[in-house]
């Protein structure tokens, strides 16, 4: 029987297919050797860092010390949306995260409008932090042996200026290259061996952030949330609250990397949903926690443009050098982690992509000896290191949050869709509490609101890869899905 392009497009896979395939015998199926504290490292890994460390700089100039309504305003919009992908990963414990949600509900060419939208997200997450870590490893070398990486190696060849778009030619970033070759090799030695190398990274982490609360909390300064509607860049009260919280909102894309490891978690119906959670709690209390204690330490109309802010703000009020060298080689450590999570979860979207023959097959090639697609992880390294090497991370932020923005709508969306299609009681598990149309319906509600407020720039960019993705569905995607053999 010949099937119409409407059915196509919203054909589905049921979550016993995916799984089946997931756990399939031809040779690229993914090991399960995830357990609950490393799943929920890698939720935490992803995280914590990345909004803490480098998007105060570019947040509080927009809210000023309001800041802080934008980071719970941030935290709120993920835990409506966290309920919803515990309930998601229990229903469906596959590899992909939103994409695989939505293939299993809303149809394929749904699923692959999300699957932009992450590769997106996952992508330019990686490039942003990594050129992030340039700054705190050249603040760590400053203090440590009083040398400092030459600005032609450390600054990108297209920046934002006060004029615009500016071209440097003759300069690249090198070390945020170098950080993406390391996760790169750490990557293809195995899922589990980054997994522990992650959560060590994770402990020093909030050690570190411990640290700098504790120190930055003897300089606090009550006068600096005063006036606290006080964005430097034209935006008053509640308008520089939403447009810092869609800038820092990236910062939460750890929920969904923990979604992406469903395939490689022992007791994934178990482990994914409580993961999920726990790594919202710790997220929150920590972003919480210092960005308090920063803006307390400091006036907010010193962050905009500051390099390595955390760092200034312990030795301008220790007025020594030692914390903030205690603190910038922490910051390496610590979005190293951020960098190889946000690697990781780019490359396991691909990988359950290509297995669906929406791309190519290299995509899901697995080695034998690692269970590590190689490939894979090799292509998505050399992108991210050429955005991360040539591209000012002023252009990323709003990008990121876009694509979480959008990804988190369609999962939200997909809780009620999939409680239709397997029924209410279908078996025991994690549920959204009060029905499956109150926290979803908010979700939606509250990633909308929070995107009203990226720029226009970031909407025609999103609208331009978002055409990228459909003409590719459309020219390879919709001939190539497995589904077409069925």
């Amino acid at each position: 029987m010949t099937t119409t392009l409407s059915q196509k497009l919203t054909r589905t896979k049921t979550a016993e297919r995916t799984l089946d395939e997931g756990h399939g015998h031809d040779g690229n199926r993914l090991g399960r050797t995830l357990g609950l504290f490393p799943l929920t490292m890698i939720g935490v890994g992803a995280t914590i860092g990345t909004g803490i460390f480098f998007t105060m700089v570019e947040a509080v100039p927009k809210a000023g010390p309001s800041v802080v309504l934008s980071f719970l305003l941030a935290a709120l919009t993920a835990g409506l949306t966290a309920l919803c992908y515990a309930e998601l990963a229990d229903r469906v414990p596959a590899s992909g995260s939103s994409y695989s949600f939505a293939y299993a509900t809303v149809g394929e060419f749904g699923a692959f409008v999300v699957a932009a939208c992450l590769l997106l997200e996952y992508g330019l997450a990686a490039s942003a932090t990594a050129i992030g870590w340039s700054d705190y490893l050249n603040n760590f070398l400053h203090n440590a042996v009083g040398w400092q990486i030459p600005e032609a190696l450390r600054s990108p060849m297209i920046v934002s200026g006060k004029a615009g778009t500016e071209f440097h030619f003759g300069h690249i970033n090198l070390p945020p290259i170098l950080l993406v070759v390391l996760c790169c090799v750490l990557l293809i030695r195995g899922t589990r061996e980054s997994a522990t190398t992650n959560a060590i990274m994770v402990l020093i982490k909030l050690a570190i952030l411990v640290f700098f609360s504790v120190i930055a909390f003897t300089g606090f300064n009550i006068n600096n949330f005063h006036p606290f509607f006080a964005g430097t860049k034209g935006l008053g009260d509640m308008a520089g609250v939403t447009a810092a919280a869609g800038t820092v909102f990236f910062s939460f894309i750890g929920l969904d990397t923990i979604a992406t490891a469903g395939e490689e978690t022992r007791n994934p119906t178990r482990d994914v949903p409580i993961g999920i959670l726990l790594a919202l709690g710790i997220v929150t209390v920590f972003y919480m926690l210092v960005a308090v204690a920063a803006l307390g330490a400091q006036p907010a109309a010193l962050f905009e443009g500051q390099e390595a802010g955390l760092s200034v703000i312990l030795q301008n009020v220790t007025g020594q050098a030692w914390p903030a060298l205690i603190l910038s080689a922490g910051a390496v450590i610590s979005v190293f982690s951020v960098t190889l999570v946000t690697i990781y979860g780019q490359t396991r979207i691909l990988y359950a992509i290509s297995r669906d023959g929406l791309i190519p097959k290299t995509f899901q090639t697995v080695n034998p000896r690692t269970l590590a697609p190689v490939s894979n992880t090799v292509i998505v390294s050399v992108v991210v290191g050429i955005v991360a090497g040539l591209v000012d991370s002023t252009f990323l932020w709003d990008m990121v949050s876009m694509g979480t923005l959008t990804a988190f709508i369609v999962v939200s969306i997909a809780v009620p869709v999939i409680r239709k299609k397997q029924g209410e009681g279908v078996r025991k598990g994690f549920r959204v509490p009060f029905g499956p149309y109150v926290v979803p319906g908010l979700s939606i509600l509250a990633c909308l609101y929070i995107m009203k407020d990226l720029s226009h720039t970031t909407f025609r960019v999103f609208a331009i890869w978002m055409t990228v993705a459909i003409i590719t569905y459309f020219v390879y995607g919709v001939r190539n899905s497995r589904l077409n053999h069925r």
